[in-house]
């Protein structure tokens, strides 16, 4: 069983034939509840969607323009994020899963608090790049609406006390949410696989029962100077635990669910309905036929705690992805596809750069042109830079780094757990 075939759910059926008058094996009471992959070849639809996250998320935070409607925020209840976080629990319990099932658990909780440890060591380094850039465009062109656009005026008039709160991850400027959710979620990952490797059902039941109590008694995480957490850490996790309980054989023991027409429907329903809903956001016009009680039910579709909408949205947009990419279609080897891969192989590398390109794109079109033609120039040139340095990365890790052909495999690829 491939990690591909753990995506798939294994459509076509797992289960080899037993032998004739074979005895029948006797389970051990105290071995794991769960397998592994045979360490294979690399998860492409895992890449690529990962990079095509991060496409979407540079592209959403430019100001809107001609490719924005190009991105699924606009046709449904969730948008890229939901993505970034279910492959990134996905790949986390893939790559130290392992270390904690044949190793024990402190080795897997060094390892994985070493990879936390270069996501928070990126963060910094993006707060500080990020804040210098935009305390340097504001003063140049005597501007303060940047600050205060990028919620950075607070660091200005207190900063001791705000870098203080940044390295306690408590006070982020603009568009800087999603790394922060991404370190908690690890910390706590160690946990999660710990409680996976004996029961994976009753970890996945933990999670949802936290995220319903999330909702009901209004937990969140209290960001600085006010206010919460823009990501609820206490409500996305459950999305980051099922993608690790995918990886884990969840996705495995669904097969037949996910084989099933029925669930094809349900989930072309769902998305049709929920495409017809965003309509209504742009076109008042049809809000006359959604049933008033159906609006008061549903709104507002909360992102901050992951509304129940969004998730089952995602759920929807995975389930049909599985059933018709199979790991072996062509198009994962084509030249057209590999830019994509290339960034979601480096992901976290490529979403710093995002960052930094949508904040230097949104000052562009704010002080030379607001046109949709320096738009579409924007968004293209940023993407085709992020390809540009994720080919970079690949390049010295390929050819450059000489040890990294003696060091690299498959189960120690830090890459597949988000970034280099």
């Amino acid at each position: 069983m491939t990690i591909a075939d753990q995506v798939t759910g294994s459509i076509a059926g797992t289960a080899s034939a037993k032998p004739v008058g074979a005895k029948p094996v006797e389970a051990n009471p105290h071995a794991p509840a769960i397998t592994l992959p045979a360490i294979g070849e690399r998860e492409l639809r895992l890449d690529l969607f990962r990079g095509l996250a991060l496409w979407l998320i540079f592209i959403d935070h430019l100001p809107p323009n001609l490719l924005t409607w190009f991105t699924i925020r606009n046709y449904g209840f969730s948008d890229a994020t939901e993505i970034f976080i279910f492959i990134s629990g996905y790949t986390a319990a893939f790559v130290y899963g392992r270390a904690m099932l044949e190793g024990s658990f402190v080795i897997a909780t060094a390892r994985i608090l070493r990879r936390v440890w270069q996501i928070y060591v990126a963060h910094v380094f993006l707060f500080t790049i990020f804040l210098a850039e935009i305390s340097y465009v504001a003063t140049s062109f005597e501007n303060p609406l940047y600050t205060e656009e990028m919620g950075i005026m607070d660091f200005l008039k207190q900063p001791d006390i705000t870098i203080v709160q940044a390295l306690l991850l408590r006070f982020r400027p603009v568009n800087m949410d999603v790394l922060p959710l991404y370190i908690v979620l690890m910390l706590a990952l160690p946990l999660i696989l710990w409680s996976m490797k004996w029961k994976p059902d009753i970890t996945l039941a933990l999670s949802a029962l936290l995220y319903a109590a999330t909702w009901e008694f209004d937990l969140y995480f209290s960001a600085y100077p006010n206010g919460f957490w823009a990501f609820n850490p206490l409500a996305w996790q459950l999305l980051f635990v099922f993608g690790a309980w995918c990886a884990l054989g969840g996705a495995r023991r669904m097969s037949r669910i996910l084989a099933s027409p029925v669930t094809m429907w349900i989930s072309i329903g769902y998305l049709v309905a929920a495409f017809y809903v965003t309509l209504t956001w742009y076109v008042p016009q049809l809000s006359q036929f959604m049933p008033k009680r159906v609006e008061q039910w549903m709104y507002p579709i909360d992102k901050t705690d992951l509304d129940v909408l969004r998730f089952t949205h995602f759920l929807a947009l995975a389930a049909l992805t599985v059933r018709f990419l199979p790991r072996e279609w062509p198009g994962l080897k084509s030249p057209w596809l590999r830019p994509l891969i290339v960034c979601g192989q480096h992901s976290l590398e490529i979403f710093c750069l995002g960052v930094f390109l949508a904040f230097a794109g949104h000052f562009i079109l704010a002080e030379v042109s607001g046109g949709p033609a320096m738009h579409a120039l924007i968004s293209l040139s940023g993407i085709l830079i992020m390809w540009g340095v994720a080919w970079v990365i690949s390049w010295y890790k390929r050819v450059a780094d000489k040890s990294g052909a003696k060091t690299k495999n498959a189960v120690g690829n830090a890459d597949l757990a988000g970034g280099g």
